[in-house]
């Protein structure tokens, strides 16, 4: 059911944990299945690239791997690149996931959008460039009627 990576970063998450001078902070939860993932990280103010990232994930393995593979993915990024992580990237560096869980992958994103959203804000920057969220967190309040997003 699930791919070895996914069992992988599961048993062995990278990047858990917070970052006590975090400049960009960002959480999100999924009220149907319970899942909630807080992303920390530490961006270089001048150039622009996230030097540390850490998460804290409470939910199923799912939403653990795709937390620690999100991190992987936009460590050593600059802002930009990592406002391109996509949900389906996320499910791709992991080789897959099935499909009731791939609302995990979306929580991931949007965790990840979240903590860029709070760096801008903090900076007084527009947010409205950050990707809005998609429907899978508690914080837009859209219901899903199948919860496989």
């Amino acid at each position: 059911m699930y791919s070895e990576k996914v069992m992988d970063h599961f048993s062995n998450p990278r990047n858990v944990g917070e970052i006590s001078d975090a400049n960009a902070v960002g959480q999100v939860g999924n009220p149907k299945c319970g899942d909630i993932m807080k992303i920390y990280m530490k961006i270089n103010d001048d150039t622009k690239v996230i030097e540390d990232v850490k998460f804290k994930t409470f939910g199923c393995g799912a939403a653990i791997a795709t937390s620690s593979m999100a991190t992987e993915l936009v460590k050593g990024k600059t802002i930009d690149e990592a406002l391109e992580l996509t949900n389906q990237a996320v499910a791709d560096a992991l080789d897959g996931l099935p499909p009731i869980k791939m609302h995990c992958s979306n929580l991931a994103e949007e965790a990840v959008h979240a903590a860029l959203a709070d760096y801008y804000e903090r900076h007084g920057m527009d947010t409205s460039e950050i990707p809005q969220c998609t429907g899978c967190c508690s914080s837009c309040s859209i219901e899903h009627e199948s919860g496989e997003d």
